[in-house]
């Protein structure tokens, strides 16, 4: 999934109702109410009916019956908070994590994990019908493919740093709706040696007394601590994101990290100044150690920058490029472009089953990083270029360079109209989309099956415990 933020947030649901909403239900904020749960919600929220009136409860789960708070009135629906599980499901488990029903990324870890498997594949057929692209019907939905073990899985961690009211340094994410951090000392999705490094680093901002970011004062240094370990080398990246280029007892912070924690191969700083949304500033600085750390795919070495893109799943990417592979079918003949291609990752795992890949991004570090992976891999039949696949490719093809395969990987709010056009004109013969958000590859199947019709969706889960599902779609160009 390609979202530099870890936490997660929900968006507003938008899906068919199964049921017709009772708009002109009487309720108060605060007003206990007894609802049975029907489904889950494309954010993993309970969905059920109040007076005939939807309410979606974070936490609740399909058959349950459950007391609820009112906590939102909205004309065509209500939110609620649990307060009572009268009757519980047959699935629900404990979750491993006590802040799970407080911060986002765990919104299903108290669901059993065939049944997540089982909701996902739900929700791609839920944003197919309620788009409706060409034959929709009669799609082949295939049935999720898991982890065996859904658990210590996710690569990096940005956690937001704070000092609380008792003086101590506390590091975890927001509480969902707030900016209140959540202290999180462990993390069950987190790969164990993310977590290490991370707790560790805290435990050294606390004792050197470096001030900590305060929001109400936009003051104080340390944001965010981002710590990004790769599950092939062990390479570890910390990037310490503060508020100014001010990092005080810098050295100290590098030299104790130096030695205690030698799996910390690379020391970055990123300046992210006042009061934003977003985790990454535009500035980053070299402060110890290489300035990326490598990890390996399918036996290729792809070096990491502190911004580059790479799946959060390290586990499940060789997986999931394999069936992105499987499905062109390519061979020694094609010319392959690779577009959203991020550092090369899927471009140059597939580079030696064709004639040419050339690759396209937005970031510019993203095609340097691209471009020297695949010299690091000997691979010379591969090249990135920098900007919008819907300008490079036009330019190409007036060249006289025409793609045969064509694969994306677009970051969640899918494929930009212009990139649809030219795809709809330039009609590659074998076509992949892979996908991380199901409503807007539904909305794009719209345009795309004019010229294309749909093999399979294969959804793939690179994040248990959470509702987000990634999706390799196969089409066929159609005669």
């Amino acid at each position: 999934m390609k979202n530099e933020n870890n936490n997660y947030r929900p968006k507003r649901n938008n899906f068919n109702n199964r049921r017709p909403s009772n708009p002109g239900v009487q309720v108060k904020l605060g007003q206990r109410v007894t609802v049975t749960i029907k489904r889950l919600g494309i954010n993993g929220e309970g969905v059920g009916y109040y007076r005939r009136k939807l309410i979606f409860i974070p936490g609740a789960l399909p058959t349950e019956v459950v007391q609820a708070d009112i906590t939102d009135i909205q004309p065509k629906f209500l939110r609620g908070e649990v307060v009572q599980i009268d009757k519980k499901s047959q699935f629900r488990i404990e979750p491993r994590d006590a802040y799970a029903s407080e911060v986002g990324g765990f919104e299903l870890e108290d669901l059993e994990y065939s049944q997540q498997l089982k909701f996902k594949r739900d929700l791609v057929k839920q944003a197919l019908s309620r788009y409706h692209p060409r034959g929709f019907e009669k799609y082949d939905v295939r049935p999720t493919i898991g982890m065996e073990n859904p658990y210590e899985y996710r690569n990096k961690a940005a956690f937001q740093v704070r000092t609380n009211a008792d003086g101590y340094v506390i590091a975890g994410l927001y509480k969902e709706g707030t900016h209140e951090v959540v202290n999180m000392p462990t993390c069950s999705v987190q790969y164990p040696l993310t977590m290490k490094v991370m707790r560790a680093v805290v435990n050294m901002v606390e004792d050197f007394e470096i001030p900590t970011y305060d929001e109400k004062t936009n003051s104080g240094i340390l944001k965010t601590i981002v710590v990004r370990a790769a599950l092939n080398t062990n390479d570890v990246q910390v990037v310490f994101i503060t508020n100014s280029n001010k990092l005080i007892k810098k050295q100290k912070l590098i030299m104790r990290i130096a030695e205690e924690l030698p799996e910390v191969t690379s020391i970055m700083q990123n300046v992210n100044p006042g009061e934003t949304p977003l985790i990454w500033g535009d500035e980053t600085i070299h402060l110890a150690g290489s300035e990326t750390i490598t990890e390996k795919i399918d036996g290729l070495a792809f070096d990491l920058s502190p911004r580059a893109f790479l799946q959060l799943n390290s586990i499940m990417t060789p997986k999931l490029y394999h069936l992105a592979g499987e499905a062109l079918s390519l061979d020694a003949s094609d010319y392959l472009v690779d577009a959203y291609s991020g550092v090369g990752t899927i471009g140059l795992t597939l580079a030696n089953q064709v004639a040419e890949v050339r690759g396209m991004d937005t970031v510019k570090e993203a095609i340097e990083d691209a471009n020297e992976n695949a010299k690091i891999n000997h691979i010379d039949n591969a090249e990135y270029f920098y900007g919008k696949a819907e300008d490079v490719l036009p330019q190409w093809m007036a060249a006289g360079w025409r793609p045969t395969a064509l694969v994306v990987d677009p970051p969640r709010v899918g494929l930009d109209q212009a990139l649809i056009d030219t795809i709809l004109q330039t009609r590659p013969e074998k076509f992949v989309y892979v996908s991380c958000n199901q409503s807007t590859l539904a909305q794009n199947l719209v345009q795309l099956t004019k010229s294309y019709n749909v093999d399979y969706l294969q959804p793939i889960d690179m994040m248990p415990q959470t509702p987000h599902v990634e999706i390799v779609v196969k089409f066929t160009l159609k005669k």
